[in-house]
């Protein structure tokens, strides 16, 4: 077997089931989009917290973190069924089994956004610190993820370091617009 047709065969079979693909080996149309989903279930789950730290005297920790969990969890999902829904438009017909995995996996990595924030807020709900504390470090989480997204994407152009900086401090500028968008939406 030639070098080409090696390839193709091991490309084959990491598509079957049971081949277990890690995040850098699949297409980078996928990784896009996955990352696209990530950021916009970030900018979801920072709009939930600020909004519930702007009304913590009204808000238990438990109620702050299903609320953030189901928040997250219809972002996904409202993700997914435009995927689905621009697939049959498009071509016609249902996702086969692999195009549904892959949307799947897409959608799947928007929940992984809200980790970090679920868990100061359960560990809020358990008494460890206080729910106003919980929701500020969740706020932070979340900037600081936007900030290196943008971050990392920005250095991974190859434009001249003050186009860099400039393209940065875009995305920042439009990051801000964002939440101060989403915070009018909920009245604060």
């Amino acid at each position: 077997m030639d070098e080409a047709a090696a390839a193709e065969h091991a490309g084959s079979r990491a598509g079957r089931r049971g081949v277990r693909r890690h995040r850098h080996d699949r297409p980078v149309d996928e990784r896009a989009e996955a990352l696209k989903e990530r950021v916009y279930a970030t900018f979801t789950g920072l709009a939930i917290v600020l909004v519930q730290h702007s009304n913590v005297e009204h808000v238990s920790a438990p109620r702050a973190a299903v609320t953030l969990l189901v928040g997250i969890v219809a972002i996904t999902a409202a993700g997914f069924v435009a995927d689905v829904i621009a697939h049959l438009a498009v071509h016609a017909a249902f996702p086969d089994r692999d195009e549904l995995g892959r949307m799947l996996r897409i959608a799947g990595s928007a929940i992984a956004s809200a980790g970090v924030p679920l868990i100061l807020l359960a560990l809020a709900a358990f008494g460890v610190f206080g729910l106003e504390g919980a929701l500020r470090a969740a706020s932070i989480v979340y900037l600081v993820t936007l900030g290196l997204i943008g971050y990392v994407a920005v250095r991974r152009t190859r434009v001249a370091w003050w186009k860099q900086l400039i393209a940065l401090g875009a995305l920042v500028a439009l990051g801000l617009a964002v939440v101060l968008l989403q915070q009018l939406a909920h009245g604060h």
